[in-house]
């Protein structure tokens, strides 16, 4: 029997019968929203776990009492703003009770008096409100910024010994804000103590579509630089680069992207000559708080993006400390050659498909060839070799990628692309929580970081905690807005849940997101693999079936795809054609795969096939050979989805 200390959270809705009972069908609907939109994201933001959901109400442990504690603070908080639009009488509010005590863990369950005081402790919270035990108030002391009401000690059932509660006061008796209100201070950002800046994708002046890498690359280094100064809200890089191309005044941007300063301007690079003219735009008025044009040596490149940005710091009036000084001026690299190379390198891997993918890996190799030291360039390079082993590349290896993330971290702890990097070799090895905490470290690092949110949902979802696994990939699918692989793996999340409502409603922006980077990427064959299957959800059968041919006819040796093709094929019941696609495909995609496919709800209509069982058999002797072997003879080859 395990035990351990624990954070516990016990939240329910308050007068859920007598809601179900005005109306079933939109009390279920707006519960699933409400979680679905907000409470899974931030239970999972604050590292919880759902431990079980009940009709009205759920369990939840988190390894910190403070986390715990400000989860269901900021729950709360949410629920208030959500509902001030909402008629009393129809209105879902939550009770939330949190305890810190021993539980007993048993099949992924907990169970004992620390479950049950938090239980009784959620009872007598007031609708809406946060009720602790002293337990949690000792314990969290002055570290949140929250007023607590002793209510002194009390008798709860079933518990021996009264335990001491305490009222958490949320909202110091402030009145409901109203929709206006929340609606003026989004659109009214200078307003904010923190200023907020979004930097548009540069301009390429210099004549020559294939320069882009190049204005695209210094936009984002002047992001990454900004995003170092801890007074000023910088907009992620994906999220900027999604207006890119389209016709738009500095004020709608502003608004669009709620901030409360744009950077706008182009790159001209002739030779060994680059022209960058930037300027600063107040995001209400329109008006220009600073611009300069710069006409510089390639060489001076890195000076040249530091100067731009402590430029703007200065326009801004923002005050940097000494550690923000010498990050902005941190480079892990002094050679410019070295820089193109990893900037198009970049492009590349930020394209979709594997064979962008393998583009990428040469270009890095090229800039760690001119610079062996070059920490970003080694680390990019580690994430296409994990990118090509999810997609099964047959020159994709795992020793390469494990050694060069951790030469990677060797040269510089701080780069979140490295962590993400050891996370995937990690989970290549089945060391998931390994893995797992790789991607958190990633994501404190790095909160934008897409592949970090990406990586962490595919180690949720081999953990079988499919809810936290969605909540990841919703939040991938938020950070990089053009990228269809997340929002596929949360369809897909929902699908395994059972919610088929929510799953439907998915499946037409994921087709969006598809047919868009279709056109973008013609040759991207995971696209078509990926969007037979919503077709196929959405009805649209003939139009899969073709996708599906064009999937493997346009990479025949990208096999993760091939396996994806082969869960369409089974779900409409071509029993023996997505068989022969797992004989072709999942050999190659390694041993971990026999692991998934043991849990995975698509294998589900083969199962009991006699050449499917044939296969998993093969497979499985493979796998008791290579456990057996040597840790000086590592396997090699990747996991599938």
């Amino acid at each position: 029997m395990e035990r351990r200390l624990t954070a516990i959270l016990a939240a329910d809705v308050v007068g859920y019968s007598r809601l179900m009972g005005l109306d079933e069908a939109g009390t279920l609907s707006a519960l699933k929203t409400h979680r679905r939109e907000m409470a899974d994201a931030k239970i999972a933001e604050h590292r919880g776990r759902i431990v079980k959901l009940t009709g009205d109400g759920m369990l939840v442990e988190f390894p910190s009492v403070v986390n715990a504690v400000a989860c269901a603070a900021e729950i709360q908080r949410k629920m208030r703003e959500r509902n001030v639009d909402v008629s009393e009488d129809r209105r879902i509010e939550f009770r939330i009770g949190v305890h810190l005590g021993d539980v007993i863990v048993e099949d992924n369950d907990i169970y004992g008096d620390g479950v049950n005081i938090a239980a009784r402790i959620e009872s007598m919270a007031r609708p809406g409100d946060v009720a602790v035990s002293g337990s949690v108030r000792d314990n969290v002391g002055n570290r949140l910024d929250l007023a607590f009401e002793d209510t002194g000690e009390q008798i709860l059932k079933n518990i021996e010994r009264p335990v001491r509660v305490y009222n958490v006061d949320l909202f110091a008796d402030a009145p409901p804000r109203s929709i206006a209100s929340i609606a003026r201070e989004k659109a009214e950002p200078a307003a904010r103590a923190k200023p907020s800046i979004a930097v548009l994708p540069f301009n390429n002046m210099s004549g020559d579509p294939e320069q882009e890498y190049f204005s695209d690359g210094i936009t984002e280094d002047i992001i990454t630089d900004l995003s170092k100064v801890g007074a000023l809200a910088v907009t992620a890089r994906n999220t900027t680069f999604a207006l890119k191309g389209k016709a738009m005044d500095v004020s709608e941007a502003a608004r669009q992207l709620r901030v409360s300063h744009v950077l706008e301007g182009s790159v001209r690079k002739a030779g060994s000559r680059v022209r960058i003219t930037a300027q600063l735009i107040d995001g209400m008025s329109g008006h220009h708080l600073w611009a300069e044009r710069y006409d510089r040596d390639l060489n001076d490149i890195f000076a040249l993006q530091d100067e731009i940005a402590r430029a703007i710091v200065d326009a801004l009036k923002i005050r940097l400390m000494p550690a923000e000084h010498a990050a902005i001026g941190k480079r892990t690299t002094d050679n410019v050659e070295a820089y193109q190379y990893y900037l198009m390198g970049r492009q590349h891997f930020l394209r979709l498909g594997r064979r962008n993918h393998l583009s990428a890996r040469r270009l890095y190799q090229r800039a760690l060839e001119i610079d062996p030291e070059y920490a970003l360039a080694r680390a990019g390079l580690a994430l296409a070799e994990g990118m090509l082993l999810r997609s099964g590349d047959r020159s994709a290896n795992l020793v390469t990628l494990s050694v060069e993330a951790q030469r990677a971290l060797a040269l510089d702890s701080t780069l979140a692309e490295a962590h993400v990097a050891d996370a995937m070799a990690h989970f290549q090895k089945e060391q998931i929580e390994l893995a797992g905490v790789a991607c958190r470290r990633a994501i404190a690092l790095d909160p934008n970081l897409y592949e970090a949110h990406r990586t962490l949902g595919d180690v949720l979802r081999m953990e079988r905690k499919f809810a936290e696994a969605a909540a990841a990939y919703e939040k991938a699918a938020d950070v990089d807005r053009n990228s269809y692989g997340a929002m596929c793996m949360l369809w897909d999340c929902r699908k395994t849940l059972g919610d088929e409502e929510e799953a439907k409603r998915l499946s037409r922006g994921v087709l969006t997101r598809i047919e868009k980077a279709m056109q973008l990427y013609p040759d991207d064959g995971a696209a078509y693999a990926y969007g037979c299957y919503i077709l196929h959800n959405l009805g649209l059968e003939e139009r899969a079936l073709e996708w599906a041919e064009r999937a493997i006819t346009i990479d025949p040796e990208d096999y993760n795809s091939h396996y994806n093709v082969a869960c369409f094929l089974a779900a409409i019941g071509a029993v023996e054609k997505a068989i022969d696609t797992l004989e072709h495909s999942v050999p190659q995609l390694g041993l971990q795969q026999v692991h998934w496919m043991a849990q995975d709800v698509d294998m589900n209509p083969l199962r009991d096939h006699p050449r499917y069982r044939a296969l998993i058999e093969r497979l499985e002797i493979s796998l008791a050979e290579a456990e057996g072997r040597s840790t000086s003879e590592p396997e090699t080859r990747p996991s599938g989805t």
